[in-house]
């Protein structure tokens, strides 16, 4: 039979492709794939660490990166036949791997006219002059002399733009009249109930910018902008390899006060002390002079392992950017407002309280993570 283009097409084809993956353990010291073999199979790590080994100028090999959990080599072995291995694959863990053969996915591509379709248009984007994240290429002539004619381009744009809209934390302060009415001294109740509601709002903000599936900054990172750790705890050589990810003007690191920890220890065992960094009126840890914002809401796995995220910030420099709305009714702060909901049969005071906040990663260098860090204690 052949797949049409329908509803629910995509998810057989996907299911199919699924089904045709073969399970595969390896351990310490395996070479998975080597230097050189022909290239007819794509491998997806379910679990464990690899190292992808290459060859120096003479002849030395050499760790080219870290593949962890989630991470595949190579999609174009299968698309594309005749191809070989430039580099070496070899396990540093034990693991799991999910294995595509190239003649597994031929078959699965002659049922399906909407996956036919989609590879041609792969190949046709790959053809297509590119810069380095993917965009097209602005042609253009320099070093010329005379009068030579020169290149014409066109600058292309996202004709429908990824639209953002603020989400919202919510909560109802109640406060009972008779606490308003006579516990005011010498402290305002009602404001100091309403400033506890705001900063626990905050945090949730605080939460939600970090964590949020559509917006959150963990989940909105590029997949080439994120990297493992070489050895495991964070290191310094792991953080500059962070900094070539966001040469461009980075504004800071944001990490969890653990994995700021651990990092310490790895400077020490290196007689490292980087000096920390003025920021308001204190100090704050720092790396190539850049400060490490401690950030408790970045999570910690059950098997201790956590991330560190590289920021450049600024619509003037296309950083990362909190998005809000001023001028809202009954604004209290910044695009948040306390409304007054009345009062109800027993005597209580009611107010809306709510934040509208969201955040936007303008292009995809601006934003890096160090991923798989492990902060335990050794």
């Amino acid at each position: 039979m052949r797949w049409r283009c329908c509803e629910g097409s995509t998810t057989k084809v996907l299911r199919a492709l699924a089904d045709r993956f073969v399970q595969q353990e390896f351990a310490p010291g395996d070479v998975i794939v080597e230097r050189g073999q022909s290239a007819d199979q794509v491998f997806l790590i379910a679990h464990g660490r690899l190292n992808k080994i290459g060859v120096r100028k003479y002849g030395d090999e050499t760790v080219l990166g870290v593949l962890t959990d989630g991470d595949h080599f190579t999609y174009r072995a299968v698309v594309e036949s005749g191809n070989t291995w430039d580099f070496t694959i070899k396990a540093v863990s034990s693991g799991t791997l999910l294995v595509l053969s190239q003649e597994a996915f031929q078959q699965i591509v002659a049922q399906s006219e909407a996956l036919q379709a989609h590879i041609a248009q792969f190949k046709a984007s790959s053809e297509r002059p590119q810069n380095q994240y993917g965009e097209a290429a602005i042609a253009m002539a320099a070093g010329h002399k005379g009068e030579p004619e020169l290149p014409a381009t066109f600058v292309d744009y996202e004709a429908k733009p990824r639209e953002y809209e603020l989400s919202v934390a919510q909560t109802v302060l109640r406060v009972h009249t008779r606490v308003a009415d006579l516990y005011n001294d010498p402290m305002n109740q009602t404001e100091q109930q309403l400033r506890l509601t705001i900063e626990a709002l905050r945090e949730r903000q605080e939460h939600e910018l970090v964590n949020n599936r559509e917006f959150g900054l963990l989940h909105n990172a590029d997949l080439k902008q994120r990297i493992p750790t070489r050895t495991g705890p964070p290191t310094p050589d792991d953080l500059d390899e962070l900094l070539s990810l966001v040469s461009r003007e980075p504004a800071l690191f944001l990490a969890h006060p653990r994995a700021i920890a651990a990092f310490g220890r790895e400077c020490n065992h290196r007689g490292l002390y980087p000096q920390p960094t003025p920021v308001g009126t204190g100090m704050v840890p720092a790396w190539r002079g850049l400060p490490i914002f401690p950030c408790s809401k970045i999570p910690i796995t059950d098997t201790r392992t956590s991330s560190i995220l590289l920021l450049r910030t600024g619509m003037e420099n296309q950083g990362v950017v909190g998005l809000h709305q001023t001028g809202i009714p009954d604004e209290y702060q910044p695009s948040l407002n306390v409304r007054f909901m009345g009062v109800d049969e027993k005597g209580i005071i009611n107010y809306l309280v709510s934040a509208y906040y969201s955040a936007a990663v303008h292009v995809p260098d601006a934003l890096a993570i160090l991923e798989d860090i492990e902060i335990a204690v050794p």
